[in-house]
């Protein structure tokens, strides 16, 4: 775990959008990331399908960007997840 400084204005944009979906500052920043990271490494997904693959990945124990960069036999890509 480290510090990450943001400007502001997106520290701002944090706190309103955490409250209106009821999360704190730092489970909504980290939810964008997620989303952003999925969204570089597959462009060919749109929201609904990040936020599915999100939900998949949790129900299977958390995404983890370094099984979901390097494909695994049987599974999509997208499908990558780490155990708890």
């Amino acid at each position: 775990m480290g510090i990450v400084k943001i400007s502001d204005l997106m520290h701002e944009n944090l706190r309103v959008a955490g409250n209106a979906l009821s999360r704190s500052i730092n489970a909504q920043a980290e939810h964008w990331m997620r989303v952003g990271m999925l969204t570089e490494m597959h462009p060919e997904l749109d929201h609904r399908e990040i936020c599915q693959l999100l939900i998949r990945a949790e129900l299977a124990g958390g995404l983890d960007i370094t099984m979901a960069a390097t494909p695994q036999p049987g599974k999509p890509r997208a499908a990558a997840t780490r155990k708890h």
